[in-house]
């Protein structure tokens, strides 16, 4: 049997791809790689010659069964990912998931991470963090992932891509108030930036400053006294997800989960308020 590596590579600067990476990568017998054409071009920078399987989304179970088959026949791989560590918010996880299952030993070899990087010149809390990823894009789902983000204590973490930010950030001031924030954007990379400010003035910032390039957003952590203390401070925070269209029943669910409070209490609170 032959064994999958894990590798990390550069989130923007190639001088941040480790020996042991490149020795990996020129040792395996094949190369998973979530864009084939990105992955060519390290490759083709560090001289390393070995066949690219191609491994993304809405591929990964059926070309995860081929990779695990040719492991299992003798075979070592390496997964990498555009850009940082796979499987972290990455298809790569399910390839993972799918070795564990089937005994295949697995190895990492650790690399640069956006989320790590962004969290430690944040310049926020770093003693505790939650890593959210990406949003969802369907609206609902989105703003049930805030809801449940923002009564976190940890330092919060997202990604998010520059034709969506706007629209994020202003989600974002809804649900968590006025937070301090950390824009960290082309980490690494030569328009390398970051922003130490407000959702508030960010929102206001980026409706005049078309953003460029990917972000990770750091934002800090709920305050310990901002759970609801009243069944009514609990009926405000239901009455703002049903005036962002969510519904009366699931924004009931959602802060009751939350708070403790009853969602028969809030639900009734709703239909008696003529709120729905």
């Amino acid at each position: 049997m032959g064994k999958l590596y894990i590798v990390g590579t550069p989130i923007g600067n190639l001088g941040d791809m480790t020996y042991r990476a490149v020795e990996t990568l020129k040792s395996v017998d094949f190369i998973c790689a979530e864009d084939t054409r990105v992955t060519t071009k390290l490759m083709n920078h560090f001289e390393i010659k070995k066949p690219l399987v191609s491994y993304y989304e809405h591929n990964a179970k059926q070309a995860g069964e081929v990779v695990c088959r040719r492991i299992l026949a003798g075979e070592t791989a390496a997964i990498v990912t555009d850009a940082g560590m796979p499987c972290i918010s990455d298809p790569g996880e399910e390839l993972v998931k799918l070795c564990a299952e089937k005994g295949i030993p697995v190895e990492v070899v650790p690399g640069p991470t956006a989320a790590m990087s962004a969290v430690a010149i944040s310049g926020l809390d770093t003693s505790r963090f939650q890593f959210e990823g990406f949003l969802p894009v369907p609206k609902k789902q989105r703003h049930e992932r805030l809801a449940k983000a923002k009564d976190s204590t940890a330092t919060l973490i997202f990604y998010e891509a520059p034709h969506k930010l706007l629209n994020t950030l202003e989600d974002m001031l809804d649900f968590f108030g006025d937070r301090h924030i950390s824009l960290c954007r082309e980490l690494t990379k030569l328009h390398e930036e970051v922003i130490r400010t407000t959702l508030s003035e960010a929102v206001t910032y980026y409706r005049m400053n078309a953003p460029k390039g990917e972000f990770v957003l750091v934002i800090e952590g709920a305050s310990d006294a901002g759970q609801p203390e009243t069944i009514e401070d609990a009926f405000a925070q239901v009455k703002a997800l049903v005036d962002k269209g969510m519904r009366g029943a699931d924004a009931c669910r959602q802060i009751a989960a939350s708070t403790g409070f009853s969602k028969g209490e809030l639900y009734n609170m709703l239909i008696s308020k003529n709120t729905i």
